[in-house]
């Protein structure tokens, strides 16, 4: 296993729609994700796609504490870590949320980004074994952003209000807002 390095905002692999993986249980996929998540570790983000390691294909990997995931300061169950394949992401409903949004690629700084409140997810594990689920708020925001490198889009391409763009470290000091990353 080994510590990828993390390609940032401009690099050309994160301007590009990712290739699908044909065969997840490949000895090759297996050696990425096992690296992904290593390097999930020692970044200390929530989440991270094979593109933001200038892998091309589309794996993503993600894990939530639980006191991201609860309201008004109260822990919820925190989503493990999992492995998501070839993932496919659907609105269900109308209803958006803003909310503040940092990435392991665009360092330092975070903004307040629109997001669909409720989704629906279909992917693979590293198994091959078909995941449905739905997911809401911030665990959909996290799901979201990481596909969105899937498809070559940055959070600073959502956002509506560039006005919000700012430093992660000011915007902790002045708004005590916590950011997706």
């Amino acid at each position: 296993m080994a510590v990828l390095k993390i390609a940032r905002m401009g690099h050309p692999v994160l301007r590009q729609v990712a290739s699908p993986v044909d065969d997840p249980k490949s000895p090759r996929i297996q050696t990425l994700i096992e690296d992904m998540i290593e390097t999930l570790a020692d970044s200390g983000g929530i989440g991270l796609a094979a593109p933001q390691v200038h892998v091309p294909l589309r794996v993503v990997i993600y894990g939530i504490p639980g006191e991201r995931l609860g309201k008004e300061g109260e822990a919820a169950d925190p989503i493990p870590l999992s492995v998501l394949i070839n993932p496919r992401l659907e609105p269900l409903g109308e209803e958006m949320e803003v909310g503040p949004e940092a990435c392991l690629s665009v360092p330092g700084l975070m903004g307040l980004v629109p997001r669909w409140r409720r989704i629906m997810l279909r992917a693979l594990n590293q198994d091959g074994t078909s995941i449905d689920r739905e997911a809401v708020g911030f665990h959909a925001r996290v799901l979201q952003h990481e596909c969105d490198h899937l498809d070559g889009v940055l959070y600073p391409q959502r956002m509506t209000d560039l006005s919000t763009l700012s430093f992660a470290e000011e915007s902790r000091r002045y708004s005590g807002q916590e950011a997706e990353d």
